[in-house]
């Protein structure tokens, strides 16, 4: 099949400059890899479910990387909710779903969380992968998954195989949702599972691994070196909704990570109607938090696609640095993405105030703002349903090329609903500093 370029151009007025417009081009870029292609599952009913290797959940380009080559990360693989589970995987998986504690089905245990090398063609419009680094345990270098750790501390999923199997916890998994390269080699992610962010050598062990402090015992025992000192409230993060993006400063000596939505603190309800998230300033040298600031998440009626009442609609996928304390910030719901420049300065450093105290009555996200306390400013710079109707749905990745140009991709669920990823290429919608992407 031939691959297809497509392009699109807008015309927007972008809020720092109500002056004058400015132009926002976009590219797709498709792919036909057959190493993208994921195994096949056969399912009680008879049927078959295809998979695809989902690439698309975080992204990043060092400036010394290849032009058109940058890295991106998949998540646990393949898995769903008990009540997803009839219309993809039938009622009889369902029902052994249902059955279990907070059950989730993992069509293909056995995948292992990793870091991919992909490169763009921009003459045919198609991208392929270039490399794999599939994620190890530190010691043995026995390959991890993505299924649960053994938490005490934050809540937890019970994983089940199609069959209706339970599938055992390891304190070495990982579920990856953020990814940075240093100039060593090394990399960086986050994952909302513990929620934890750790380093990872060149060719994929986990090093080390920085977890919340009240949450040790549950990594007892893992290969990797465990460093419990990541405020004791990130314990108190939503299921299936902990830290979803990394960045890094220009000098490399500052990690940025954020919380997907407002914690479940002090429950799920105040979860579902809160506004503020959490972002983190990562002393990378001193190896510790220096910084914790508010987000407040957009009105989530705004979302031109899919517009909602539902606060927690809107989540924080991505985060990438435009330069030292300034963000681009992905938010998004399952249709429509917006990104924002957002910057920590003037905003309120809350780390080891009374908003990381959990006797704290009214919690933080219980209050729509908190006494005291300014937020980071926000400015929006590209919205998919004014600026690229045709772009996919849940981009997950976002990477500055070597022209300065950002490339977004979709993480498409490894296709167990049919989706595929692509990439798009944005012109025109911010300007990082030129030390993120320019080669030195």
């Amino acid at each position: 099949m031939r691959s297809q370029i497509c392009f699109s151009t807008f015309f927007v007025l972008l809020l720092s400059a109500p002056a004058s417009a400015q132009t926002i081009e976009t590219r797709s870029f498709t792919s036909a890899d057959p190493a993208l292609k994921g195994p096949s599952v056969a399912l009680p009913s008879g049927k078959t479910l295809e998979t695809s290797i989902g690439i698309g959940s975080a992204a990043f380009r060092h400036h010394s990387d290849a032009p058109d080559v940058f890295w991106t990360a998949g998540d646990r693989g393949p898995n769903m909710t008990c009540a997803e589970a009839p219309a993809i995987v039938g009622d009889e998986v369902a029902a052994n779903c249902r059955k279990l504690v907070n059950g989730r089905v993992y069509p293909t245990p056995g995948y292992t969380p990793s870091i991919y090398q992909v490169g763009l063609d921009r003459q045919a419009g198609t991208f392929k992968l270039l490399q794999t680094i599939p994620l190890r345990k530190a010691k043995t270098g026995d390959l991890i998954t993505g299924l649960l750790n053994p938490q005490t501390k934050a809540t937890k999923d019970t994983g089940m195989t199609i069959a209706g199997e339970v599938l055992p916890d390891d304190r070495d998994n990982v579920d990856l949702e953020g990814l940075v390269r240093l100039s060593d080699g090394t990399f960086w992610i986050a994952e909302e599972m513990g929620p934890s962010i750790a380093h990872v050598s060149a060719d994929g062990r986990i090093l080390k691994r920085f977890v919340p402090e009240n949450a040790a015992a549950d990594y007892a025992g893992a290969q990797a070196e465990i460093s419990a000192t990541l405020p004791s409230i990130l314990s108190k993060r939503q299921g299936n909704r902990g830290i979803e993006g990394l960045a890094i400063s220009p000098d490399e000596a500052f990690l940025y990570f954020i919380v997907q939505n407002p914690l479940a603190n002090p429950d799920a309800k105040a979860y579902q109607g809160a506004r503020n998230t959490r972002l983190f300033k990562f002393d990378r040298i001193a190896q510790k938090v220096v910084g914790e600031f508010v987000y407040q998440l957009t009105d989530p009626q705004t979302f031109g696609f899919d517009p909602s009442p539902r606060q927690n609609e809107p989540r924080i996928s991505e985060i990438t640095a435009l330069g030292l304390d300034r963000l681009l910030l992905l938010e998004r719901t399952e249709k429509t993405t917006k990104l924002f420049e957002i910057n920590l300065a003037g905003a309120t450093n809350i780390l080891g105030s009374r908003w990381d105290d959990e006797a704290t009555v009214p919690t933080l996200e219980q209050l729509s703002d908190a006494p005291a306390v300014t937020p980071v400013t926000k400015a929006l710079r590209f919205d998919t349903f004014r600026d690229a109707k045709d772009a996919p749905e849940k981009i997950e990745g976002l990477a500055f090329l070597q022209d300065g140009s950002l490339m977004m991709i979709n993480d498409n669920d490894f296709g167990i609903r049919g989706d595929a990823t692509r990439i798009v290429i944005v012109r025109g919608a911010v300007e990082a500093d030129p030390a993120i992407w320019r080669k030195r």
